[in-house]
Protein backbone atom coordinates (compact mmCIF):
# COMPACT_ATOMS: atom_id res chain seq x y z
CA UNK A 1 0.00 0.00 0.00
CA UNK A 2 1.45 3.50 -0.57
CA UNK A 3 -0.41 6.81 1.15
CA UNK A 4 0.45 10.35 -0.26
CA UNK A 5 3.52 12.28 0.84
CA UNK A 6 2.39 14.41 3.90
CA UNK A 7 5.09 17.18 3.19
CA UNK A 8 3.78 17.88 -0.16
CA UNK A 9 0.23 18.62 1.65
CA UNK A 10 2.30 20.69 3.75
CA UNK A 11 4.33 23.02 1.24
CA UNK A 12 1.03 23.50 -0.48
CA UNK A 13 -0.67 25.03 2.61
CA UNK A 14 2.43 27.13 3.71
CA UNK A 15 3.31 27.79 -0.03
CA UNK A 16 0.28 29.72 -1.07
CA UNK A 17 1.74 33.10 0.73
CA UNK A 18 3.40 33.70 -1.93
CA UNK A 19 0.11 34.61 -4.46
CA UNK A 20 -2.20 35.89 -1.85
CA UNK A 21 -1.68 37.67 1.65
CA UNK A 22 -2.43 34.91 4.73
CA UNK A 23 -5.15 36.48 6.77
CA UNK A 24 -6.15 35.66 10.39
CA UNK A 25 -9.55 35.48 12.03
CA UNK A 26 -9.41 35.71 15.48
CA UNK A 27 -12.96 34.50 16.71
CA UNK A 28 -14.78 37.09 18.85
CA UNK A 29 -15.95 35.70 22.27
CA UNK A 30 -19.07 37.05 24.23
CA UNK A 31 -18.20 38.30 27.92
CA UNK A 32 -21.64 37.76 28.67
CA UNK A 33 -22.21 33.95 28.26
CA UNK A 34 -23.63 34.34 25.07
CA UNK A 35 -23.20 31.99 22.01
CA UNK A 36 -19.88 32.66 20.11
CA UNK A 37 -21.26 30.85 17.00
CA UNK A 38 -23.08 33.84 15.10
CA UNK A 39 -20.18 35.93 15.04
CA UNK A 40 -17.92 33.49 13.50
CA UNK A 41 -20.84 32.09 10.71
CA UNK A 42 -20.95 36.00 9.84
CA UNK A 43 -17.25 36.04 9.55
CA UNK A 44 -17.35 32.97 7.26
CA UNK A 45 -20.40 34.16 5.16
CA UNK A 46 -18.28 37.43 4.27
CA UNK A 47 -15.65 35.13 1.87
CA UNK A 48 -13.21 36.81 3.05
CA UNK A 49 -11.74 33.63 4.77
CA UNK A 50 -12.44 30.92 2.40
CA UNK A 51 -8.75 30.55 1.48
CA UNK A 52 -5.36 31.38 2.61
CA UNK A 53 -6.44 32.13 5.84
CA UNK A 54 -6.31 31.20 9.55
CA UNK A 55 -9.47 30.54 11.89
CA UNK A 56 -7.92 31.03 15.80
CA UNK A 57 -9.78 30.27 18.77
CA UNK A 58 -7.46 31.99 20.93
CA UNK A 59 -5.61 30.43 23.71
CA UNK A 60 -7.11 31.74 27.52
CA UNK A 61 -10.45 31.58 26.19
CA UNK A 62 -13.61 29.35 26.18
CA UNK A 63 -15.64 29.68 23.78
CA UNK A 64 -19.31 28.84 23.94
CA UNK A 65 -20.53 26.87 20.44
CA UNK A 66 -24.31 26.75 21.69
CA UNK A 67 -25.55 26.34 18.10
CA UNK A 68 -23.60 24.27 15.26
CA UNK A 69 -21.06 25.29 12.63
CA UNK A 70 -20.76 25.08 8.97
CA UNK A 71 -17.84 25.70 7.47
CA UNK A 72 -17.65 26.66 3.73
CA UNK A 73 -15.30 24.65 1.27
CA UNK A 74 -12.02 26.03 1.81
CA UNK A 75 -8.68 26.40 0.03
CA UNK A 76 -5.42 26.34 2.22
CA UNK A 77 -7.46 27.36 5.59
CA UNK A 78 -6.38 25.99 9.10
CA UNK A 79 -8.79 25.79 11.69
CA UNK A 80 -6.71 26.03 14.88
CA UNK A 81 -8.62 25.63 18.16
CA UNK A 82 -5.83 26.75 20.85
CA UNK A 83 -9.07 27.66 23.46
CA UNK A 84 -11.48 25.84 24.70
CA UNK A 85 -14.50 24.69 23.35
CA UNK A 86 -17.84 23.99 24.85
CA UNK A 87 -21.32 22.21 23.59
CA UNK A 88 -24.19 23.67 25.63
CA UNK A 89 -24.67 21.81 29.16
CA UNK A 90 -28.65 21.04 29.22
CA UNK A 91 -29.99 17.63 27.25
CA UNK A 92 -33.17 19.50 25.65
CA UNK A 93 -31.33 22.25 24.21
CA UNK A 94 -28.88 20.18 21.98
CA UNK A 95 -31.86 17.75 21.34
CA UNK A 96 -34.22 20.92 19.77
CA UNK A 97 -31.20 21.51 17.53
CA UNK A 98 -30.86 18.26 16.64
CA UNK A 99 -34.27 17.39 15.96
CA UNK A 100 -34.72 20.47 13.42
CA UNK A 101 -34.88 19.94 10.00
CA UNK A 102 -31.77 22.41 9.44
CA UNK A 103 -29.81 20.52 11.51
CA UNK A 104 -26.61 19.45 9.33
CA UNK A 105 -25.63 16.43 10.64
CA UNK A 106 -22.51 17.31 12.98
CA UNK A 107 -22.32 19.85 15.31
CA UNK A 108 -18.76 21.07 13.08
CA UNK A 109 -19.22 20.19 9.37
CA UNK A 110 -16.47 21.00 6.79
CA UNK A 111 -17.98 21.18 3.38
CA UNK A 112 -15.28 20.44 1.43
CA UNK A 113 -12.08 21.88 0.39
CA UNK A 114 -8.41 21.55 -0.24
CA UNK A 115 -5.34 21.82 1.92
CA UNK A 116 -7.86 21.77 5.29
CA UNK A 117 -6.23 21.94 8.82
CA UNK A 118 -7.87 21.32 11.96
CA UNK A 119 -5.85 21.77 14.80
CA UNK A 120 -5.71 21.93 18.52
CA UNK A 121 -2.93 22.54 20.86
CA UNK A 122 -0.02 20.95 22.60
CA UNK A 123 -1.17 22.74 25.76
CA UNK A 124 -2.51 19.54 28.10
CA UNK A 125 -4.53 22.57 29.67
CA UNK A 126 -6.20 24.08 25.98
CA UNK A 127 -7.37 23.16 23.00
CA UNK A 128 -10.35 20.66 24.49
CA UNK A 129 -13.47 20.22 23.22
CA UNK A 130 -15.72 19.50 26.01
CA UNK A 131 -19.50 17.78 24.80
CA UNK A 132 -20.95 17.52 28.71
CA UNK A 133 -21.35 14.06 27.97
CA UNK A 134 -21.19 12.44 31.19
CA UNK A 135 -25.57 13.52 31.91
CA UNK A 136 -26.35 11.84 28.79
CA UNK A 137 -24.79 8.87 29.63
CA UNK A 138 -25.98 9.13 33.16
CA UNK A 139 -29.50 9.40 31.75
CA UNK A 140 -28.97 6.33 29.34
CA UNK A 141 -30.02 8.90 26.64
CA UNK A 142 -30.29 8.25 23.00
CA UNK A 143 -32.74 10.21 21.56
CA UNK A 144 -31.26 12.99 19.32
CA UNK A 145 -27.69 12.98 19.99
CA UNK A 146 -25.29 14.70 17.77
CA UNK A 147 -21.92 13.67 15.50
CA UNK A 148 -19.30 15.69 16.82
CA UNK A 149 -16.75 16.86 13.35
CA UNK A 150 -17.64 15.96 9.83
CA UNK A 151 -14.43 16.45 7.90
CA UNK A 152 -15.78 15.52 4.55
CA UNK A 153 -14.76 16.05 1.29
CA UNK A 154 -11.67 17.54 1.98
CA UNK A 155 -8.52 16.83 -0.50
CA UNK A 156 -5.00 16.90 1.41
CA UNK A 157 -6.41 17.58 5.15
CA UNK A 158 -5.12 17.42 8.38
CA UNK A 159 -6.67 16.58 11.89
CA UNK A 160 -3.70 17.30 14.21
CA UNK A 161 -3.63 17.40 17.89
CA UNK A 162 -7.29 17.50 18.68
CA UNK A 163 -8.57 16.98 22.52
CA UNK A 164 -12.23 16.13 22.97
CA UNK A 165 -13.86 15.78 26.28
CA UNK A 166 -16.94 13.56 27.11
CA UNK A 167 -18.81 14.14 23.69
CA UNK A 168 -21.99 12.88 23.15
CA UNK A 169 -21.70 10.63 20.31
CA UNK A 170 -19.34 10.06 17.14
CA UNK A 171 -16.59 12.14 16.98
CA UNK A 172 -14.42 12.03 13.55
CA UNK A 173 -16.00 11.74 10.32
CA UNK A 174 -14.05 11.65 7.30
CA UNK A 175 -16.41 10.52 4.69
CA UNK A 176 -15.43 11.16 0.85
CA UNK A 177 -11.69 12.99 1.93
CA UNK A 178 -8.64 11.79 0.61
CA UNK A 179 -5.22 12.36 1.31
CA UNK A 180 -5.80 12.88 5.03
CA UNK A 181 -3.59 12.36 7.55
CA UNK A 182 -4.89 12.45 11.27
CA UNK A 183 -2.57 12.63 14.22
CA UNK A 184 -1.90 12.76 17.79
CA UNK A 185 -5.77 13.40 18.43
CA UNK A 186 -7.12 12.55 21.93
CA UNK A 187 -10.26 11.16 22.41
CA UNK A 188 -11.66 10.84 26.39
CA UNK A 189 -15.74 9.44 26.68
CA UNK A 190 -15.13 7.61 29.90
CA UNK A 191 -17.65 7.76 32.01
CA UNK A 192 -16.61 9.07 35.62
CA UNK A 193 -19.85 7.00 37.37
CA UNK A 194 -19.39 3.98 37.72
CA UNK A 195 -23.37 2.30 36.75
CA UNK A 196 -25.40 4.19 34.84
CA UNK A 197 -29.12 4.53 35.58
CA UNK A 198 -31.32 3.09 34.27
CA UNK A 199 -29.61 -0.28 34.04
CA UNK A 200 -31.00 -3.48 33.11
CA UNK A 201 -30.76 -5.57 36.24
CA UNK A 202 -30.31 -9.20 35.37
CA UNK A 203 -31.22 -12.04 38.04
CA UNK A 204 -29.59 -14.93 36.05
CA UNK A 205 -26.39 -15.96 36.34
CA UNK A 206 -26.60 -19.50 34.91
CA UNK A 207 -25.08 -20.12 31.23
CA UNK A 208 -23.05 -17.20 32.07
CA UNK A 209 -20.55 -17.04 29.22
CA UNK A 210 -22.81 -18.55 26.32
CA UNK A 211 -25.90 -15.76 26.81
CA UNK A 212 -23.49 -13.58 28.92
CA UNK A 213 -27.30 -12.90 30.96
CA UNK A 214 -24.90 -11.93 34.79
CA UNK A 215 -26.34 -10.88 37.78
CA UNK A 216 -25.08 -7.01 38.51
CA UNK A 217 -24.11 -8.41 42.42
CA UNK A 218 -21.14 -10.55 40.53
CA UNK A 219 -20.24 -9.10 37.63
CA UNK A 220 -17.92 -6.80 36.05
CA UNK A 221 -19.44 -3.83 34.48
CA UNK A 222 -17.08 -1.63 31.30
CA UNK A 223 -17.47 2.01 31.89
CA UNK A 224 -20.75 3.65 29.86
CA UNK A 225 -20.40 6.12 27.14
CA UNK A 226 -23.08 5.02 24.78
CA UNK A 227 -21.82 4.45 21.02
CA UNK A 228 -19.10 7.30 20.61
CA UNK A 229 -17.16 6.05 17.34
CA UNK A 230 -13.33 7.50 17.58
CA UNK A 231 -12.91 7.87 13.74
CA UNK A 232 -14.92 6.80 11.00
CA UNK A 233 -12.83 6.35 8.28
CA UNK A 234 -14.76 6.92 4.87
CA UNK A 235 -12.51 8.04 1.96
CA UNK A 236 -9.10 7.08 0.46
CA UNK A 237 -5.90 7.32 1.27
CA UNK A 238 -5.77 7.95 5.04
CA UNK A 239 -3.04 7.86 7.81
CA UNK A 240 -3.78 7.58 11.14
CA UNK A 241 -0.89 7.52 13.72
CA UNK A 242 -0.66 7.81 17.59
CA UNK A 243 -4.15 9.02 18.56
CA UNK A 244 -5.36 8.30 22.04
CA UNK A 245 -9.04 7.04 22.06
CA UNK A 246 -11.33 6.27 25.26
CA UNK A 247 -15.04 5.54 24.11
CA UNK A 248 -17.94 3.41 24.40
CA UNK A 249 -17.90 2.20 20.76
CA UNK A 250 -15.45 1.70 17.41
CA UNK A 251 -11.81 2.96 17.94
CA UNK A 252 -11.72 2.61 14.19
CA UNK A 253 -14.55 1.64 12.07
CA UNK A 254 -14.13 2.00 8.16
CA UNK A 255 -16.88 2.16 6.11
CA UNK A 256 -18.00 0.81 2.32
CA UNK A 257 -15.61 2.42 0.13
CA UNK A 258 -12.92 2.86 1.85
CA UNK A 259 -9.55 2.04 -0.01
CA UNK A 260 -5.59 2.41 1.40
CA UNK A 261 -6.43 3.26 5.12
CA UNK A 262 -3.60 2.81 7.57
CA UNK A 263 -4.36 2.95 11.38
CA UNK A 264 -1.11 2.78 13.19
CA UNK A 265 1.69 3.55 16.15
CA UNK A 266 4.89 4.90 14.34
CA UNK A 267 7.64 2.12 15.55
CA UNK A 268 10.07 0.30 13.85
CA UNK A 269 8.91 -3.02 12.99
CA UNK A 270 11.66 -5.02 14.56
CA UNK A 271 10.28 -3.55 18.23
CA UNK A 272 6.92 -3.45 17.35
CA UNK A 273 5.74 -5.91 19.99
CA UNK A 274 7.90 -4.46 22.88
CA UNK A 275 6.84 -0.92 22.87
CA UNK A 276 3.22 -2.23 22.37
CA UNK A 277 2.59 -1.94 25.98
CA UNK A 278 3.49 1.29 25.99
CA UNK A 279 1.93 2.08 22.79
CA UNK A 280 0.86 6.24 21.96
CA UNK A 281 -1.77 4.64 19.15
CA UNK A 282 -4.25 3.61 22.27
CA UNK A 283 -7.76 2.24 22.16
CA UNK A 284 -9.84 1.78 25.65
CA UNK A 285 -12.84 0.95 26.74
CA UNK A 286 -14.56 0.82 22.93
CA UNK A 287 -15.32 -2.18 20.48
CA UNK A 288 -11.99 -2.48 18.81
CA UNK A 289 -11.06 -2.25 15.23
CA UNK A 290 -13.74 -2.63 13.02
CA UNK A 291 -14.37 -2.99 9.43
CA UNK A 292 -17.97 -2.39 8.80
CA UNK A 293 -20.80 -2.91 9.07
CA UNK A 294 -21.05 -4.13 5.57
CA UNK A 295 -23.83 -4.91 3.63
CA UNK A 296 -27.07 -3.79 5.06
CA UNK A 297 -30.30 -4.15 3.41
CA UNK A 298 -28.47 -5.90 0.43
CA UNK A 299 -25.87 -2.71 -0.31
CA UNK A 300 -22.82 -3.49 -2.26
CA UNK A 301 -19.48 -3.36 -0.07
CA UNK A 302 -16.38 -2.09 -1.34
CA UNK A 303 -13.33 -2.10 0.98
CA UNK A 304 -9.86 -2.63 0.25
CA UNK A 305 -6.16 -2.44 1.59
CA UNK A 306 -6.53 -1.66 4.80
CA UNK A 307 -3.52 -2.13 7.25
CA UNK A 308 -4.04 -1.46 11.17
CA UNK A 309 -0.78 -2.55 13.21
CA UNK A 310 1.19 -1.62 16.24
CA UNK A 311 -2.23 -0.84 18.55
CA UNK A 312 -2.29 -1.38 22.41
CA UNK A 313 -5.86 -2.54 23.14
CA UNK A 314 -7.68 -2.40 26.98
CA UNK A 315 -11.02 -3.61 28.04
CA UNK A 316 -12.25 -3.15 24.69
CA UNK A 317 -15.25 -5.31 24.01
CA UNK A 318 -13.42 -6.60 20.74
CA UNK A 319 -9.70 -6.44 19.16
CA UNK A 320 -10.12 -6.74 15.74
CA UNK A 321 -13.77 -7.07 14.32
CA UNK A 322 -15.30 -7.46 11.06
CA UNK A 323 -18.82 -7.60 10.41
CA UNK A 324 -21.24 -7.48 7.22
CA UNK A 325 -25.03 -7.87 7.45
CA UNK A 326 -26.26 -11.72 5.99
CA UNK A 327 -28.05 -10.51 1.98
CA UNK A 328 -25.12 -7.69 1.52
CA UNK A 329 -23.27 -8.28 -1.47
CA UNK A 330 -19.64 -6.63 -2.56
CA UNK A 331 -15.94 -7.62 -1.37
CA UNK A 332 -13.80 -6.84 1.58
CA UNK A 333 -10.32 -7.85 0.49
CA UNK A 334 -6.11 -7.67 1.49
CA UNK A 335 -7.08 -6.14 5.29
CA UNK A 336 -4.28 -6.89 7.89
CA UNK A 337 -4.31 -6.32 12.04
CA UNK A 338 -0.93 -6.88 12.52
CA UNK A 339 1.07 -6.29 16.41
CA UNK A 340 -1.66 -6.00 18.80
CA UNK A 341 -1.14 -6.21 22.43
CA UNK A 342 -4.66 -6.59 24.10
CA UNK A 343 -5.40 -6.72 27.66
CA UNK A 344 -8.59 -7.86 29.53
CA UNK A 345 -10.39 -8.48 25.81
CA UNK A 346 -13.25 -10.92 25.53
CA UNK A 347 -12.99 -11.30 21.57
CA UNK A 348 -9.57 -10.64 20.43
CA UNK A 349 -10.24 -11.69 16.98
CA UNK A 350 -14.45 -11.54 15.66
CA UNK A 351 -15.85 -11.98 12.54
CA UNK A 352 -19.12 -12.05 11.68
CA UNK A 353 -20.72 -12.40 8.16
CA UNK A 354 -24.10 -12.63 10.10
CA UNK A 355 -24.21 -9.27 11.88
CA UNK A 356 -27.52 -7.16 13.05
CA UNK A 357 -27.97 -4.10 14.94
CA UNK A 358 -30.26 -4.57 17.86
CA UNK A 359 -30.31 -0.77 18.46
CA UNK A 360 -32.60 -0.49 14.93
CA UNK A 361 -34.87 -3.54 15.45
CA UNK A 362 -34.72 -7.45 16.05
CA UNK A 363 -32.34 -9.66 14.21
CA UNK A 364 -33.09 -9.99 10.31
CA UNK A 365 -35.64 -12.90 8.72
CA UNK A 366 -33.99 -13.34 5.33
CA UNK A 367 -33.51 -16.46 3.50
CA UNK A 368 -30.84 -14.86 1.23
CA UNK A 369 -27.58 -16.80 0.16
CA UNK A 370 -26.09 -13.68 -0.60
CA UNK A 371 -23.17 -12.43 1.65
CA UNK A 372 -20.80 -9.56 1.03
CA UNK A 373 -17.35 -11.81 0.84
CA UNK A 374 -14.25 -11.32 2.23
CA UNK A 375 -10.40 -12.20 0.44
CA UNK A 376 -7.38 -12.03 2.16
CA UNK A 377 -7.27 -11.40 5.67
CA UNK A 378 -4.90 -11.32 8.20
CA UNK A 379 -4.39 -11.62 11.81
CA UNK A 380 -0.93 -11.24 13.14
CA UNK A 381 1.26 -11.39 16.14
CA UNK A 382 -2.03 -11.03 18.64
CA UNK A 383 -0.73 -11.45 22.15
CA UNK A 384 -2.75 -10.47 25.68
CA UNK A 385 -5.31 -11.76 27.95
CA UNK A 386 -8.65 -12.74 27.25
CA UNK A 387 -11.35 -11.44 29.48
CA UNK A 388 -13.20 -14.64 31.10
CA UNK A 389 -14.86 -13.62 33.84
CA UNK A 390 -18.50 -12.70 34.02
CA UNK A 391 -18.94 -8.68 32.80
CA UNK A 392 -21.60 -7.12 31.37
CA UNK A 393 -20.15 -4.29 28.71
CA UNK A 394 -21.69 -0.69 29.00
CA UNK A 395 -23.80 -0.62 25.64
CA UNK A 396 -25.75 -3.99 27.29
CA UNK A 397 -29.53 -3.12 27.02
CA UNK A 398 -31.25 -6.67 26.78
CA UNK A 399 -30.57 -10.02 28.08
CA UNK A 400 -29.34 -11.73 26.19
CA UNK A 401 -26.79 -9.31 26.14
CA UNK A 402 -25.80 -8.09 21.74
CA UNK A 403 -22.48 -9.77 21.39
CA UNK A 404 -23.57 -12.94 23.07
CA UNK A 405 -22.53 -15.54 21.21
CA UNK A 406 -24.84 -18.91 21.27
CA UNK A 407 -21.78 -21.63 22.31
CA UNK A 408 -18.92 -19.42 23.40
CA UNK A 409 -17.85 -20.16 26.45
CA UNK A 410 -15.72 -16.68 26.86
CA UNK A 411 -12.66 -18.11 26.44
CA UNK A 412 -12.09 -17.61 22.78
CA UNK A 413 -8.83 -16.04 21.37
CA UNK A 414 -11.14 -16.29 18.00
CA UNK A 415 -14.55 -16.58 16.53
CA UNK A 416 -15.00 -16.96 12.66
CA UNK A 417 -18.77 -16.92 12.24
CA UNK A 418 -18.67 -17.42 8.60
CA UNK A 419 -21.33 -18.04 6.06
CA UNK A 420 -21.66 -21.22 4.24
CA UNK A 421 -20.51 -22.15 1.40
CA UNK A 422 -18.94 -25.28 -0.89
CA UNK A 423 -16.25 -25.11 -3.56
CA UNK A 424 -15.89 -21.66 -5.14
CA UNK A 425 -19.02 -20.31 -3.54
CA UNK A 426 -16.85 -19.77 -0.25
CA UNK A 427 -17.93 -16.71 0.72
CA UNK A 428 -14.07 -16.40 2.51
CA UNK A 429 -11.06 -16.79 1.00
CA UNK A 430 -7.58 -16.84 2.47
CA UNK A 431 -8.37 -15.87 5.76
CA UNK A 432 -5.42 -16.76 8.25
CA UNK A 433 -4.78 -16.07 11.74
CA UNK A 434 -0.56 -16.58 12.97
CA UNK A 435 1.58 -15.30 15.78
CA UNK A 436 -1.66 -15.78 18.39
CA UNK A 437 -0.48 -15.50 21.96
CA UNK A 438 -3.55 -15.69 24.17
CA UNK A 439 -4.21 -16.28 27.70
CA UNK A 440 -7.35 -16.08 30.08
CA UNK A 441 -7.53 -14.48 32.98
CA UNK A 442 -8.95 -17.81 34.71
CA UNK A 443 -5.83 -19.38 33.79
CA UNK A 444 -8.35 -21.79 31.39
CA UNK A 445 -7.18 -23.02 28.26
CA UNK A 446 -7.76 -20.82 25.51
CA UNK A 447 -10.01 -21.73 22.64
CA UNK A 448 -11.38 -20.76 19.17
CA UNK A 449 -14.68 -21.17 16.98
CA UNK A 450 -14.95 -21.76 13.36
CA UNK A 451 -16.54 -24.01 10.91
CA UNK A 452 -14.86 -26.07 8.17
CA UNK A 453 -17.93 -26.02 6.37
CA UNK A 454 -17.30 -21.91 5.57
CA UNK A 455 -13.29 -22.02 4.81
CA UNK A 456 -11.11 -23.02 1.65
CA UNK A 457 -7.37 -22.59 3.62
CA UNK A 458 -5.91 -23.22 6.34
CA UNK A 459 -7.11 -20.22 8.73
CA UNK A 460 -3.83 -20.70 10.98
CA UNK A 461 -5.49 -23.30 13.76
CA UNK A 462 -7.65 -26.34 14.00
CA UNK A 463 -11.07 -24.96 12.54
CA UNK A 464 -13.39 -26.16 15.00
CA UNK A 465 -15.44 -24.84 18.36
CA UNK A 466 -12.73 -26.37 20.54
CA UNK A 467 -9.54 -25.76 22.07
CA UNK A 468 -6.62 -23.38 20.25
CA UNK A 469 -4.02 -25.78 18.36
CA UNK A 470 -2.16 -23.72 15.84
CA UNK A 471 -1.37 -25.31 12.67
CA UNK A 472 1.52 -24.66 9.90
CA UNK A 473 -0.29 -21.18 8.34
CA UNK A 474 -0.12 -20.31 12.24
CA UNK A 475 3.23 -20.63 13.06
Amino acid sequence: MRFFDMKVAVLLLGGSTAASAWKVYTVPHSTTGQDDTPALVAALASGNFSSNASILFKKGVTYNIFTPITFPAFTNVEVHIEGNLTYPSDIPTIQNIVGSSGFPGAWFTFSGGTNVTLRGSTDPKWGWVDGHGQAWWDANQQVNRPHGWAFSKISNGIIRDMKLWKPIGWNFATSGSSNLHAFNNKIVAVSSTKVPSPRPRFSSASDTFNSHSLSTQCAHFHAVHLESDGFSAGGTNMLFENNHIQNGDDCLTVGSGAKNIHFRECVRETYALAFLAHSNSYCEGGHGLSIGSLGKGGSVADVQDILIENVQMKNTLYGARFKSWTGGNGLARNVTWKNIFFTNVPFPIYVTQNYWDQGIGPKPNTTSTNNTHIQDFLFQNFVGTIEDKPYVEGSCVSDPCWYAVPGATGKEVAILDLYPGTGSLFSANNVVAKGILGFTETGAQVRVMCSSTTVSNDVGFKCWDGPFIPTRAGL
